[in-house]
């Protein structure tokens, strides 16, 4: 067969990685700060792009003639979820509209269709000013990490209980810059529906973090994890770390009768409590932290019922000024600049689309989560129910790429607290009569209470704990209790048996 040059033709589908469809999943999967960062840059950038300010007593603003209804507005009010999925109330609507010139054209791609797409970003073509996808390689590298995330990564590694890493993400949004715990136990255990002790457990493995000191409650304890660190945690030491107030007024006769030594090893005593870091946290705090600005607020409404609201306050609200785009169209000279106004002013239409889109999205998911996990909400950690990202992207009627880049980095203010949408996401386990699945975490405590009712002359063998969560309705295998059981630090029945032999 002879080989030569030939043309053919060929037809098939594929998606093109436009810079408006890079640009919509680039703004999807933000945060509520960097989202605002990029729009103050965009209202700099593109001179079509207006900033609504605040209306007057009569909801109007003039901006060069422009309806402000063109400016995206998110979510006006609240929605109001049934306790059971009974669907939003028809009577509490969400102002999602933003009424704008619809200049979609056959070549571009819808918003929704964009967004929800799978992408494959290594196929992206094409470059766009101001929509450049990659981050600049030195700067990513350089980055300085902040308290909260060197914490949130060890506590990842350190608890493998959803549950005991929702509470413990919990606590670590309460450290403060210098390494410090500001949370009141008692109320957190109140808050989230947590045992006390369990709480006190959690805090007792952050405070085993990097930097050493960190998440302490007070001076003296911080001082105590470094000086136990040093192996200089002595009796004598723990009497000055006890009465600091006593070194701060210079008070050292109350210090040499209490601590019991004399004057050359006191002043090493106090050279080594100065050698000390009173706030761990500080070696992070060059990249100075901000708080956690909720996306979405959940509040009770009336007769069991849940209203979702999205958050816009610390969001810029742009929109697109045509007025002032056709006025200085006229008066272009030049096709390079009637080139440049068609460039920002689709740029502009575009971004307000994406940003309508973008609320719709984020407010869609946080709904579908307040459903399926309404009884964490009402009772607490223990009631959450196993939930995976397909769950919720088959009832939504979106890929599960588009709630995975909804869910991180979005937070949601609810009566327990404040938390990111990931981690209501937690692994099931099924049933073994092949009824509703079942949390791991719900199976956690089963046998936990299991152990601790089981008689200490007998422990329960982990096929005897298997045989009696199948008899619950529970699927698991050996395997997986023996897992759990040491996720819960419980030694096995046989360790059990001799312990409980010696204590006889």
């Amino acid at each position: 067969m002879a080989i030569a040059p030939r043309m053919e033709l060929r037809q098939g589908q594929g998606l093109v990685m436009t810079p408006q469809l890079q640009q919509a999943i680039k703004l999807l999967q933000m945060s509520s700060l960097e989202l605002a960062a990029y729009l103050e840059q965009e209202l700099e950038r593109n001179p079509i792009l207006d900033r609504l300010e605040e209306v007057d007593d009569y909801g109007i603003a003039d901006l060069n003639g422009t309806d402000p209804r063109e400016a995206i507005t998110e979510s006006e009010g609240p929605q109001e979820l049934g306790a059971y999925g009974d669907g939003p109330n028809p009577y509490a609507e969400a102002a999602l509209d933003a009424s704008y010139d619809d200049v979609h054209t056959d070549a571009d791609m819808p918003a929704s269709e964009a967004i929800g797409a799978n992408v494959d970003w290594s196929q992206a073509g094409g470059g766009h000013r101001g929509f450049d996808q990659l981050e600049d390689v030195e700067n990513w590298l350089t980055k300085t990490v902040s308290l909260h995330d060197h914490l949130d990564s060890q506590a990842t590694l350190a608890f493998s209980n959803p549950a005991d890493r929702l509470v413990a993400g919990y606590l670590i949004d309460h450290v403060d810059e210098g390494g410090y715990l500001r949370a009141d136990l008692d109320e957190v255990s109140e808050r989230l529906g947590f045992d006390r002790q369990a709480l006190e457990r959690i805090v007792s493995t952050l405070q085993t973090f990097e930097p050493t000191g960190v998440c302490a409650r007070s001076i003296e304890e911080c001082l105590a994890a470094q000086l136990k660190e040093r192996d200089r945690y002595d009796p004598a030491m723990q009497v000055l770390v006890a009465n600091l107030a006593l070194l701060a007024r210079h008070d050292l006769k109350s210090l040499y009768d209490l601590c019991g030594v004399d004057g050359a090893d006191l002043a090493d005593m106090i050279g080594e409590i100065r050698a000390l870091s009173p706030k761990p946290g500080a070696a992070y705090s060059t990249q100075s932290s901000s708080a956690v600005i909720p996306d979405i607020f959940v509040r009770e409404g009336p007769h069991g019922t849940w209203l979702i609201e999205l958050n816009t306050d610390h969001l810029p609200r742009v929109l697109v000024n045509h007025a002032y785009a056709e006025r200085v169209s006229r008066s272009a000279r030049s096709e390079e600049e009637r080139s440049y106004l068609a460039e920002v002013h689709s740029d502009a239409t575009w971004l307000v689309k994406s940003l309508d889109q973008r609320a719709r999205t984020i407010l869609k998911v946080a709904k579908e989560i307040v459903r399926q996990q309404d009884g964490f909400l009402t009772y607490g950690v223990a009631h959450l129910r196993p939930l995976i990202l397909k769950d919720v992207a088959s009832v939504i009627d979106m890929h599960e790429s588009t709630v995975s880049r909804v869910t991180s980095n979005k937070f949601i203010s609810t009566p327990r607290g404040v938390f990111e949408l990931k981690y209501f996401f937690t692994t099931a386990l099924h049933a073994s009569d092949g009824g509703e699945s079942h949390s791991a975490e719900a199976v956690r405590h089963q046998i936990k209470c299991l152990i601790e009712g089981e008689v200490q002359a007998e422990p329960l063998s982990d096929d005897r704990i298997v045989e009696i969560l199948r008899e619950t309705g529970v699927d698991i295998a050996r395997r997986t209790v023996a897992k759990y059981r040491e996720t819960l630090r419980i030694p096995s029945s046989v360790q059990r048996r001799r312990a409980s032999h010696r204590a006889g």
